[in-house]
């Protein structure tokens, strides 16, 4: 999708022009993911226009394999427009998604032997809030993973605009028990599923309730992970925050890249550096490399 945001300290109705950004939950990890130096690849359904093309173009110019990107003529490009706060001053968000050419995808569009020859599949909670048939093809994508023992990675990532708490609990409750990696906030884990507490004692309750191998939550600048009978835990980093969305996306590129590094503690700390360097970038991409990671996790301040 396209992003349209106002300049920082302007609001929307006093916009006089808007700054155009690609965005997306998973084409945000994918984009990390492959700055990273993993391989990556992106399924979409996008509106052959230029709209379309330039989403295509900028994912595309970060490395990301989007070969099976399908296209049509029929439907529009879904956007939001963003204006962003400054405390105490929340920021805004309005979307314009209804009818999108992702939302009306279907899943015998998608080439499955792509998706069956990945190491690990992708997801977001966004994807089947936007439409009956995205969440049929959130669905199939986990059990085409699954019966070709390929990780499931799911980033809860719940968005009120698009259902209600009780809408997305009922739907997703019945994907999370297929997941391999469970990763959430600490916010979304007590609206949704009612769990309450720490970043680690919600790890140990989702983990618990829906057995993934890992369950990964997030709470602001605390992160904890609960794998098998071991809870890790691990504190983020002061920001000064330039822009703020996308730090969720990069959390979960890092901290999967991480993990299939060297296992969950690498996945923290890679996961918490990538989030703390999202907050400098302006507009959802994360153009830190691997590099940056690790200058930022060995707290090496001179960059050269």
């Amino acid at each position: 999708m396209l992003r349209l945001s106002a300049p920082p300290g302007v609001p929307l109705e006093a916009a006089s022009h808007l700054f155009v950004h690609v965005a997306g939950a998973e084409s945000n990890v994918a984009v990390a993911m492959s700055r990273l130096g993993t391989s990556a690849g992106w399924i979409s359904r996008l509106t052959d226009n230029s709209l379309g093309r330039r989403i295509y173009s900028d994912i595309r110019s970060h490395g990301v394999d989007v070969s099976r990107v399908l296209w049509t003529r029929a439907d529009r490009i879904g956007t939001y427009f963003l204006e962003l706060g400054r405390v105490p001053r929340p920021g805004r968000v309005i979307y314009d998604r209804a009818g999108s050419a992702m939302a009306m995808i279907s899943p015998d569009e998608v080439d499955w032997v792509y998706v069956r020859e990945a190491k690990v599949v992708h997801l977001s909670g966004i994807t089947p809030g936007l439409s009956p048939s995205c969440r049929t093809l959130v669905a199939r994508a986990i059990d085409e993973a699954r019966a070709a023992r390929i990780f499931v990675s799911f980033d809860v990532n719940y968005r009120a605009l698009l259902w209600t708490p009780a809408e997305a609990a009922a739907a997703l409750g019945a994907l999370l028990p297929k997941v391999s990696i469970l990763i959430c906030t600490a916010a979304d884990a007590r609206l949704l599923f009612g769990v309450e507490g720490d970043a680690a004692t919600v790890a140990e309750a989702l983990r618990a309730r829906f057995r993934p191998e890992v369950a990964v939550v997030t709470d602001g600048v605390h992160f904890a992970a609960a794998a098998g009978a071991r809870l890790f835990q691990r504190d983020g980093y002061q920001v000064e925050t330039v822009d703020r969305i996308g730090a969720g996306d990069a959390f979960a590129a890092g901290f999967l890249h991480g993990y299939l590094t060297d296992g969950v503690e690498r996945g923290l700390a890679d996961g918490a550096a990538l989030a703390a360097l999202k907050h400098t970038y302006y507009g959802d991409t994360v153009w830190a490399s691997a590099e940056d990671v690790q200058r930022l996790i060995s707290g090496d301040e001179v960059w050269r």
